[in-house]
């Protein structure tokens, strides 16, 4: 429970407002003590709608403005966006190096990601982010691996969200409120990934759904308020 505060973090999510979802209070956490936080998104967001009529490219704009001021809701120094096709997302070559990239650049102490291997899963995506984000530590960690794409760094710890097996939680007891203001900044996907009527906005419902999640993150272990992580060290 509860690791020290990371001098620098890089959490890692397939879309525009995944990180929020999976680690958005912890990450707010972190920044109000001290810590330098840096988010990438992998892919342009340009699918995300249920209006056939909707403008992938308009989309992509808007997705990119939600997501910089929900990053700033959560206290990060920047946003990293990959704009990789989204739902055609894959752990390919040119993926991994750009990522690695980041994490070279960024060298991050933790690195926060989508739990590849939780069952039933649907959208390829996340499943695809979390073995890009798992292989590119692995290639960012050695020199052999992708030459000139940054001097290599080894980060400490892996949390994954959204995990199969949990055996890591962080209290955000006091730091849900962040995490539901940077994901109600998502406006775009309030109908179909919050079930939010934009046209009678009921946020309060939403946010008692989030709140009901991390009381349920935390109630195997004395927290009133968690979010719940698979923890992988040594890197």
């Amino acid at each position: 429970m509860d690791l020290s505060v990371p001098g620098q973090a890089l959490a890692v999510g397939a879309h525009a407002d995944d990180i929020e979802f999976g680690c958005g209070a912890t990450l707010a956490k972190w920044a109000a003590a001290g810590a330098e936080i840096h988010l990438c998104v992998l892919t342009n967001g340009s699918k995300g709608s249920w209006d056939p009529e909707t403008d992938p490219a308009e989309l992509t704009a808007v997705r990119r403005r939600e997501q910089a001021a929900a990053a700033d809701i959560l206290g990060a120094k920047a946003v990293h966006f990959l704009d990789l096709v989204d739902g055609e997302l894959v752990n390919g070559h040119d993926e991994r190096g750009a990522l690695t990239h980041v994490i070279r650049q960024m060298r991050p102490e933790v690195v926060l990601g989508h739990d590849p291997w939780k069952r039933y899963r649907l959208h390829p995506d996340h499943r695809a982010a979390g073995f890009l984000t798992i292989d590119a530590i692995v290639a960012a960690r050695d020199p052999h691996f992708f030459p000139g794409r940054g001097d290599p760094w080894r980060p400490t710890t892996l949390l994954l969200f959204e995990a199969e097996v949990v055996d890591h939680v962080e209290d955000v007891s006091a730091h849900l409120d962040a995490k539901v203001a940077a994901l109600l900044e998502h406006r775009s996907q309030w109908r179909s990934t919050m079930a939010i009527d934009p046209d009678n906005p009921d946020t309060e419902a939403f946010a008692a759904t989030v709140r009901a999640e991390a009381e349920a993150a935390g109630a195997q272990s004395g927290l009133a308020l968690a979010e719940a992580f698979k923890l992988i060290e040594p890197l």
